[in-house]
């Protein structure tokens, strides 16, 4: 975002933010162990120009323990970097959200045409329609009745030292959702022109690899869409074809990161519960195309948010009693026909179709899909709290995982740390096992973890809106 549209958007704003209050507490361990300096030492050795200042110092004699600590704050640092990518959720909410307010969403075209010309009328109207949308949200958080998104932004605005009992006060948490506002579009400009600096270079292999490691100072972001399980579809479906997984042969997947739709950016719809998607779509995939049995099928998901692992663990507990979890799925009228045809059959394998959400006014003629998904499918999910840069689950040869998922959360780091959580996928998967990420992650010598191949899917006639699927596979020996 341009200066000139930031300080026309703050101008008449007056006491500056609050101190931060407290972050979320941290959840407990339960399974997984810090990498040790004998598996980072070759990365560290081989990334030494790359590795953190505190362990390039560290002499002969002590860098065992100087790894010790560092892996401890570092693990730390990056727990905190979910309050930001709380922040941004918080931000697409106040641009999309339709549950708090009368007022028009914000559309991306009025956003981008806005950045374009900072002094044409039209951008003196958005600045005035984010900042009444921003009073509605503030008015909707101390008012949060019994609204999730409001109660857990309510939640986030006093973790961060606010209050909103008082007009004062509701003025400062509305500061802070405009300069939260102005942050992330500053942060989009940068990744812009960094993607800009990739594309002259006219590789498309160093285009890609600066994507993967786009977000490395980004808050981490759980907001998850629909999408990226079409391309996993897509490749297991190639993986399928080429005999690197036969018929049957998944029974342990693990997913990084499954995600909870807050309100995603693309999409921005808060006109349902939160959801997670991702462990159901891949069950659903894993059955549609013959690679696993329901019987056989396990599914772990390993992420660092509290948030996400007590969701997951919320619906394992209810379908344990009997109850179904419901997902709702917004169509995008570009989709491509394939997408399209994903969308129409997503569930089939896993539950039925019922009524869906109603759609708000507001958001006019969205078709919208939703599937029961059956209790028996949700008890094969099992959450664990890990970070995958920095640790592992301990399993034994007979528990190793066949298939892991990881779209959309490499790309929040650089290459060592993305080289550290490659190490740790390496541990967990079975020789033979497949890693798939739509990220470019450095292969280095000596490591068993080696891409074989990739897919490409497109998801619409938008500029850039596609993913490429790359498959790593660990040696066998």
């Amino acid at each position: 975002m341009g200066p000139g549209l930031c300080a026309l958007l703050l101008a008449g704003l007056m006491a500056p933010t609050g101190q931060y209050g407290q972050t979320r507490p941290q959840p407990s361990i339960r399974k997984a162990s810090y990498i040790s300096y004998e598996d980072a030492r070759p990365i560290l050795d081989q990334l030494n120009e790359a590795a953190p200042a505190e362990l390039k110092a560290a002499g002969p004699a002590d860098i065992a323990s100087a790894w010790s600590k560092w892996v401890a704050k570092r693990d730390a640092e990056i727990r905190i970097r979910l309050v930001q990518g709380d922040e941004d959720s918080l931000v697409n909410f106040l641009l999309f959200g339709t549950s708090y307010t009368r007022n028009p969403r914000i559309t991306l075209k009025e956003l981008a045409q806005a950045k374009q010309n900072v002094s044409s009328p039209e951008a003196a109207a958005f600045v005035e329609a984010i900042k009444e949308r921003a009073s509605d949200l503030t008015q909707g958080i101390s008012a949060p009745g019994n609204n999730e998104r409001l109660l857990f932004a309510r939640w986030l605005v006093e973790a961060k030292g606010f209050d909103v009992k008082t007009d004062a006060e509701r003025a400062r948490v509305r500061q802070y959702l405009l300069k939260s506002f102005t942050r992330v579009l500053d942060e989009q400009a940068s990744y812009a022109k960094m993607l800009e600096s990739a594309r002259m270079l006219g590789d498309p292999t160093q285009e890609f690899a600066e994507r993967s490691r786009l977000f490395r100072d980004r808050g981490l972001s759980s907001d998850t869409s629909l999408t990226p399980n079409f391309a996993i579809e897509r490749s297991l479906a190639s993986i399928k074809a080429k005999g690197l997984l036969a018929g049957a042969s998944v029974r342990r997947v693990a997913i990084i990161g499954p995600g909870l739709d807050f309100t995603d950016k693309q999409d921005g719809y808060d006109f349902y519960p939160q959801q997670t998607i991702q462990p159901f779509a891949i069950i659903d995939s894993l059955l549609r195309l013959g690679l696993a049995r329901p019987g056989d099928l396990r599914v772990t998901t390993l992420d660092l948010s509290e948030r996400i692992n007590d969701h997951l663990s919320r619906a394992r507990s209810r379908a344990a009693q009997g109850a179904s979890y419901v997902v709702q799925l917004p169509r995008d009228s570009r989709w491509k026909p394939e997408l399209a045809d994903y969308w129409t059959k997503f569930g089939d394998r896993i539950g039925e179709p019922v009524t869906p959400a109603v759609v708000p006014s507001a958001l006019g003629d969205i078709k919208v899909r939703a599937v029961r998904i059956r209790p028996g499918v949700v008890t094969l999910i099992s959450p664990e709290d890990l970070n995958i840069v920095l640790q592992r689950l301990a399993l034994t040869v007979g528990e190793q995982f066949d298939l892991m998922i990881a779209t959309n959360i490499l790309v929040y780091y650089d290459v060592f740390e993305q080289s550290l959580a490659l190490a740790n996928v390496e541990k967990m998967l079975r020789p033979g096992g497949l890693l798939l990420s739509n990220n470019a992650l450095l292969e280095l010598p000596g490591s068993r973890m080696h891409s074989v191949d990739y897919e490409t899917v497109i998801y619409s006639d938008r500029a850039d809106d596609g993913d490429h699927i790359v498959w790593y596979r660990r040696a066998e020996n």
